[in-house]
């Protein structure tokens, strides 16, 4: 497929559904999500999010994923939107939560239906295969901006402002609200106090939670993914450049993995940054993980048909 042009949906697949759904993490925590889906769809996508982003940011992929035949489960992790309690002060969690209960959920919800799960991550939501109990069940992973999120591989003027907002701006308005309102700043969803302290102490670190003493048990728990990767990184990213990006991702040491990095304008887009891999105007950046994983699919199908 080029680079330039669009996948072209049928006239069937584009007659979407989306609705509501429930679900129960593995530790009793009550989720909710959105399924898309396509008259007959031949494939599943579970969209694993970024810190702090609500699901509805992703609805313009989800959409126009399920109009290419993939149904499509977007959902909010515990603490965040449809996910979250009545109020944050005082609600206690893990920042692994997300993916060790919430995204091992939510591929339980799709291996249901016997489709094969496909999954993209972005930002948080690529370092949150490793976490699951069963990335077994996912044929491949596209993720986008996923990074170790230190400072150190940021612009010099990226630098600075992540240090000032790490240890001058949020500390005081924490200490105020019990949680981080993230919102204020027009920047997320708010975010549940310990996910606040997890990722400001393993942000001090070159390799991110992996050089915590605490959680050693990681390196041993990501070398044992064996789906393939195709990691993503946009050049004008300043949160996850190539060099942010291996630090991760180097983890998933016995995963098949592609590094793929992008230029904004051979996308038709004059900026991509941290967010816009799901705005409006990224198709041709979905066209090409939605044709990866299309051939994927294709190829293990006329292996089984073969057999």
């Amino acid at each position: 497929m080029s680079e330039n042009t669009y996948m072209t949906p049928s006239k069937a697949q584009a007659e979407i559904q989306s609705s509501t759904i429930a679900f129960t993490a593995a530790d009793g925590y009550p989720l909710s999500g959105l399924l898309y889906a396509p008259p007959e769809p031949h494939a599943s996508i579970v969209v694993s999010s970024a810190t702090g982003v609500p699901q509805g940011f992703y609805r313009r992929f989800a959409e126009y994923a399920a109009q290419h035949g993939f149904q499509v489960l977007t959902f909010d992790y515990r603490g965040i939107g449809a996910s979250s309690p009545q109020s944050l002060k005082g609600f206690r969690m893990s920042y692994l939560d997300w993916g060790r209960h919430d995204l091992s959920s939510a591929i339980d919800v799709l291996a249901k239906d016997g489709l094969p799960i496909y999954m993209i991550g972005h930002s948080y939501g690529g370092q949150a295969l490793g976490l699951t109990r069963n990335h077994h069940l996912v044929k491949a992973m596209q993720c986008y901006g996923t990074g170790a999120g230190w400072h150190g591989y940021m612009p010099l003027k990226e630098k600075i402002k992540v240090q000032v907002i790490w240890n001058i701006v949020f500390p005081p308005m924490v200490a105020l609200t019990g949680y981080l309102p993230w919102s204020k700043l027009n920047m997320g969803a708010d975010l549940p106090v310990d996910v606040y302290r997890q990722w400001r102490k393993w942000c001090k670190n070159p390799t991110y939670f992996f050089a915590d003493p605490e959680q050693r048990a990681l390196k041993t728990q990501y070398a044992q993914v064996k789906s393939p990767i195709f990691a993503v990184a946009a050049l004008d990213d300043d949160w996850a450049l190539p060099a942010s990006r291996h630090a991760f991702m180097q983890h998933y040491r016995n995963a098949p993995m592609q590094f793929i990095d992008m230029q904004a304008q051979d996308y038709g887009m004059q900026a991509i940054g941290h967010m816009g891999y799901f705005r409006k105007g990224a198709e041709k950046i979905w066209d090409q993980a939605l044709h990866q994983f299309k051939t994927m699919h294709t190829l293990e199908s006329a292996k089984h048909a073969s057999a």
